[in-house]
């Protein structure tokens, strides 16, 4: 059997394996949006849920979401990029660092849901806060820093040697290098991380369940002072988000219309982070030839 052979078999059983997986993709989401474009309407968003019988919407639970990401990530991208930072350009190698990396490594692949249960058993009952929007940040920053701070370090350490060299010879302090050369060139990385993973965490469930809670008070959109319980700003309430809520109305039972209701919000929920990973891809190469040719080709 000639090489040439095998290798068109190679390629023929791989582009095989790649038209199915397209395949499948292609038809998950021809059903998901042709069975929730049925059932989606301005009412189904506007509307607040009802926790039995039919009707109601996904207003504060759609609102929770993106609310809680922002949190999230105003938490979480600060100690990520001084955590990627250090490590890239200061730490020393020796085996302490060695090991935390190793640690983040493992921290990246930890289920959510073991997050959810250390903020249960810690922030909502050892501290006593209960289940709040602030006890579901800190649960989505746990696994989301691990993953930020490895792309940003690995961000820096892809930038060329002689770059940090000729900033060196012109004078520049090690904070001015970083400033003014190095992070400028991590911008597009950086943002693509950020977008990458608010989709990750918009569309978690398992971690949030044992943090942020499975109820939504209904929200008086028209009440700004964060020390209210119905102000939707109170980062001390509970706050179930779409993915919650979607898990909840299938598993309990109590609305005849879950179905229809579901298929809305999945379809919101894949909509957005379809969304995030389409910004992810096209504001990277935007930023990239911004950053590091000066133009658009």
């Amino acid at each position: 059997m000639s090489n040439s052979f095998i290798d068109k078999v190679a390629k023929k059983i791989i582009l095989l394996i790649v038209l199915l997986l397209l395949s499948f993709l292609l038809l998950f989401l021809t059903y998901i949006f042709g069975m929730g474009i049925r059932y989606l309407s301005l009412k189904s968003i506007l509307l607040p849920s009802q926790i039995t019988g039919s009707g109601g919407g996904i207003r504060d639970q759609l609102f929770n979401s993106v609310y809680m990401l922002l949190l999230t990530l105003i938490i979480s991208l600060p100690l990520s990029i001084g955590s990627g930072i250090y490590l890239a350009e200061f730490a020393p190698k020796n085996k302490l660092v060695d090991f935390v990396q190793n640690m983040i490594d493992v921290l990246s692949y930890m289920p959510s849901i073991v997050v959810g249960l250390f903020i249960y058993l810690i922030i909502v009952i050892k501290f006593n806060i209960g289940f709040s929007i602030l006890a579901g940040s800190l649960a989505l920053t746990i696994f989301n820093l691990p993953i930020l701070t490895a792309n940003i370090k690995n961000a820096f350490c892809n930038i060329s040697q002689a770059q940090r060299d000729a900033g060196k010879a012109l004078g520049l302090s090690e904070w001015n290098l970083i400033k003014g050369i190095l992070l400028p060139q991590t911008i597009p990385t950086i943002i693509v991380a950020v977008v990458l993973s608010a989709g990750r965490i918009f569309g978690e469930a398992a971690a949030l369940i044992y943090s942020s809670g499975q109820s939504a008070p209904l929200l008086n959109y028209a009440n700004w002072n964060p020390f209210c319980m119905d102000s939707p700003l109170n980062i001390m309430r509970p706050a179930e988000t779409l993915s919650v809520y979607i898990w909840k109305i299938n598993s309990e039972g109590l609305k005849p219309d879950a179905e229809k209701i579901s298929f809305c919000s999945i379809l919101i929920l894949v909509g957005v982070i379809l969304l995030f990973d389409l910004v992810a891809h096209f504001l990277g190469n935007y930023l990239h030839q911004k950053f590091i040719y000066g133009k658009k080709k």
